[in-house]
């Protein structure tokens, strides 16, 4: 059935917009924000209008007539936790995502967007889909071992349950009859142990618990880092960064270049033998972790991401865990395509549409 999608997925430094026909791509965009243009605006959500023009812009540059359009997709952003789904952009949605409820990134404009354009021109209802704070964790899952610090659930959504998704009806089976251990190899390293189309344990990637990723350090020995809080040498910005976006692979090289890596890794050189052979240990010992939480009982382990091209890291990884399940390779993520789909089913009236409240 024809149907015509506009996808929004709005990042640090980029817009990217793609349109489908159903599930055929037709157009893909990323459109880039320098540092100088993004610099005007104190907020994210300041950025709104600026970046909705730029994609209305791109669209009539393109020929693609907007009343054409019949359902749009943003991604979803840092709202309150909430099971996975697609959701009905609402007064409440807009508001968590004007505010940051759960915190400040560029995602949160994606509805922002997507219910301006719908409602200029006329289409009643906008949608995000399986945001960063979808949270379905077993009770067991949220203590930590202080009851300061509950664990929370923020990590790939979007790509870890279309990936889900793809691997069940590849196999003609249903996403919710399954279960999975799912891993995403991006700029962080999401692994999540899907139960019957639940994702009740994942380790808190936006802020790089568990393995250590090319941007995030992962979990670190306590006592240290501990200590380094309070050694007067690091600002609380700096260790927010040490953990985010300044570990892992760029602590080590100074740079993120995963290719780089294996590149050289490949050629010889110990440094990058020794830290890449590390990740892989280190991602491999959480699926070890989330094959325990569902006793074993695993239909498959999913890899994905942008590390998953990576063919040394994924045999390095598949070395330690091939005797757990079989284990199935999705490089890349596609987020827009897993947007439309999402679009598209609750179109179609596969799936219904959740309320945010």
């Amino acid at each position: 059935m024809s149907c015509k999608i506009l996808a929004i997925n709005p990042g640090s430094t980029s817009t990217k917009i793609a349109v489908f026909d159903g599930e055929a791509q037709l157009f893909v965009k990323t459109i880039k924000h320098s540092t100088e243009e993004l610099s005007q605006y104190s907020k994210i959500a300041d950025q709104y209008e600026f970046r909705k023009q730029l994609i209305l812009e791109e669209l009539k540059l393109q020929g693609i007539a907007l009343e054409n359009i019949e359902v749009i997709i943003g991604r979803g952003g840092l709202v309150k936790p909430i099971p996975s789904g697609v959701y009905e952009i609402n007064d409440l949605m807009l508001e968590h995502l004007k505010i940051g409820f759960s915190g400040q990134h560029a995602s949160n404009l994606g509805g922002l967007i997507a219910n301006s354009i719908s409602q200029s021109i006329g289409i009643p209802k906008s949608y995000i889909a399986d945001p960063v704070v979808v949270d379905e964790l077993s009770d067991l899952a949220r203590v930590s071992g202080h009851p300061l610090f509950e664990r929370v659930s923020i990590f790939h959504a979007l790509n870890q349950k279309a990936i889900a998704r793809t691997y069940a009806k590849e196999h003609n089976e249903n996403y919710e009859d399954l279960n999975l251990v799912v891993v995403h190899m991006g700029g962080g390293i999401s692994v999540g142990a899907h139960k019957q189309g639940k994702v009740i344990d994942v380790n808190q990637a936006l802020d790089g618990e568990g393995a250590f990723s090319p941007e995030r350090s992962g979990t670190l020995p306590m006592n240290k880092l501990v200590d380094a809080c309070f050694s007067g040498k690091y600002t609380l910005t700096q260790m927010k960064k040490m953990l985010m976006g300044e570990g892992g692979f760029v602590a080590y090289f100074g740079h993120n270049d995963a290719i780089k890596i294996e590149k050289d890794a490949l050629a010889g050189d110990p440094k990058s033998i020794l830290i890449e052979g590390a990740m892989a240990y280190q991602v491999a010992k959480e699926v070890g972790a989330a094959s325990a939480v569902l006793k074993g009982e695993i239909d498959a382990i999913l890899l994905t991401g942008g590390l998953a091209y990576g063919k040394p890291l994924v045999e390095a990884i598949k070395s330690y865990i091939s005797w757990i399940a079989p284990i199935f390779v999705y490089p890349g993520e596609d987020e827009m395509k897993a947007l439309a789909l999402n679009a598209l089913m609750v179109k179609n009236n596969v799936i219904e549409a959740k309320i945010y409240q």
